[in-house]
């Protein structure tokens, strides 16, 4: 099993930890993970994106182009790795941040209203989380236990005070997901 992922938006999301956290998830659950992070030299408010490959082989390569799975939080990136989905692969999207959804019929997409989800949590912040959340419920790859054992590695010691609220968005974005993964 292998599985290869690019999480993409604008810098500030939290895209970069989301990957993170699926790779420190992936490293927990003893499998071989790479972690390629890309981003503009604006950050906050630039693009950002990252690939993420989880297996249980060696990793022969961290540049991938085509992909299990698309994490897209905005239309600038639905419109640009849609395309790099491979057929029977996953497209999840930040649901309020897209205007054209996308239009493929021979991949599984799903909507998440994250944001809308971290605005009902009292944090906008934890979109992210909400998104990682929707993700492996979709698809698997860590347990979400181990997310949350992954943030006491990727979270700075000052914010492990926030855990117990990204563990809660981890769970919402599960129940975001409930009953919407077909097949298209």
């Amino acid at each position: 099993m292998t599985e290869e992922t690019i999480i993409a938006g604008f810098g500030g999301q939290g895209v970069l930890s989301m990957g993170m956290l699926l790779a420190y998830g992936g490293v927990i659950e003893n499998q071989e993970v790479s972690w390629m992070p890309s981003y503009g030299p604006e950050m906050r408010g630039g693009t950002a994106n990252c690939i993420v490959i989880n297996g249980d082989e060696p990793i022969s390569s961290p540049i991938v182009s085509r992909f299990d799975s698309v994490v897209a939080f905005n239309q600038p990136s639905l419109d640009k790795f849609e395309a790099a989905v491979k057929p029977g692969g996953l497209l999840l999207y930040e649901e309020e941040a897209i205007l054209n959804p996308p239009t493929r019929t021979d991949i599984t997409i799903i909507a998440v209203p994250a944001a809308k989800a971290a605005i009902e949590l009292k944090n906008q912040k934890v979109t992210n989380l909400v998104m990682l959340g929707a993700f492996l419920k979709a698809k698997g790859i860590i347990k979400p236990q181990t997310a949350v054992k992954a943030l006491y590695k990727v979270l700075p010691e000052r914010h492990h005070k926030l855990i117990p609220l990204n563990e809660k968005a981890l769970k919402r974005g599960a129940e975001l997901v409930r009953g919407e993964i077909t097949a298209n």
